[in-house]
């Protein structure tokens, strides 16, 4: 690969970084062509970006990237492969899941919402993560049930009301 390939590689993978606000960091190897397929096929269900890449090259574009990844780029030992998506707990899905059939891939580290996780420790934590439209939806649901009881009190009450000075009409 000739140094322009490598400053273009490094230019690309910058602005990808950019643009993500979830990257992965996993170990793949060790796995099969078809086993590697099925994670391929699983990650691109999820909308989820794999690439395989070298190790310099994604550091030199961890370094030259605006965002601050702080002891990631120490993960970067070994196989390295970055799973790029818009939900902070997909790619930790997606890993957990395939995991109940093979022993990869493991997590190195993620870089979740500006938070930094480093360690296969962490999958459990990542996995359990609220993706921000979940933790909304939950706030809308919360500030809602106040307002669906006031409201189903007060139609009830109002049958009732009714209810009554209608047996007191009829009874004169």
């Amino acid at each position: 690969m000739t140094r322009e390939e490598k400053s273009q590689v490094i230019q690309d993978l910058t602005a990808q970084l950019a643009e993500t606000p979830n990257i992965y960091l996993a170990d793949i190897s060790g796995l099969n062509a078809e086993d590697t397929s099925k994670l391929r096929r699983a990650c691109f269900k999820a909308n989820i970006k794999l690439m395989v890449v070298k190790n310099t090259l994604l550091s030199k574009a961890m370094a030259s990237s605006d965002k601050e990844f702080g002891n990631l780029p120490d993960t970067l030992k070994g196989n390295t492969s970055i799973m790029l998506s818009e939900t902070g707990n997909g790619p930790a899905k997606v890993i957990k899941d395939f995991r109940k059939k093979n022993d990869k891939p493991l997590l190195k580290g993620a870089y979740v919402e500006e938070a930094i996780y480093v360690g296969d420790d962490y999958l459990e934590t990542l996995y359990n993560i609220k993706s921000k439209d979940e933790v909304i939806g939950d706030i809308i649901g919360l500030l809602q049930s106040p307002a669906k009881n006031v409201i189903s009190a007060l139609k009830s009450s109002g049958n009732k009301l009714s209810g009554i000075l209608k047996t007191l009409s009829e009874k004169e």
